[in-house]
């Protein structure tokens, strides 16, 4: 079974950077598409961004495009989501997550399926971005 371990999150002031990680299990990670999604607090959950399998398509909502940017390095089995010029609306726990199969999504729009259709998350760690 898939199990998904988060890392990177911490504490920075606006426009900084940081780089969150997503370490999978198995080896035969690159096969499933990765979503990162992020819970603020009294907020729902809601996915920023995404990397298919197979062609690494990435994806992401309109609030961190163009900021945020999604990677995979295979040889690593692991998921990265690299964040800059952050913003105090950033502050969340982020999690990564894998549905059992298929893309990222199958229509236009969030760059995430419904998060029921995700079987597989990680713990979540914490960003927080304040000055």
């Amino acid at each position: 079974q898939l199990q998904l371990v988060e890392s990177g999150g911490g504490s920075v002031q606006p426009g900084g950077s940081l780089r969150l990680s997503c370490a999978g299990s198995v080896l035969t990670l690159e096969h499933y598409a990765i979503g990162w999604f992020r819970q603020a607090p009294g907020k729902e959950r809601e996915g920023v961004a995404c990397i298919s399998g197979g062609d690494g398509s990435a994806y992401y909502s309109d609030s961190v495009k163009g900021r945020f940017t999604i990677s995979r390095d295979n040889a690593k089995n692991t998921v990265y989501l690299q964040m800059a010029s952050l913003k105090v609306e950033d502050t969340a726990v982020y999690y990564c997550a894998a549905p059992p199969d298929g893309p990222c999504r199958a229509t236009d729009g969030p760059p995430t399926r419904p998060e029921y259709e995700y079987d597989y998350w990680g713990q979540g760690t914490q960003v927080t971005v304040s000055s």
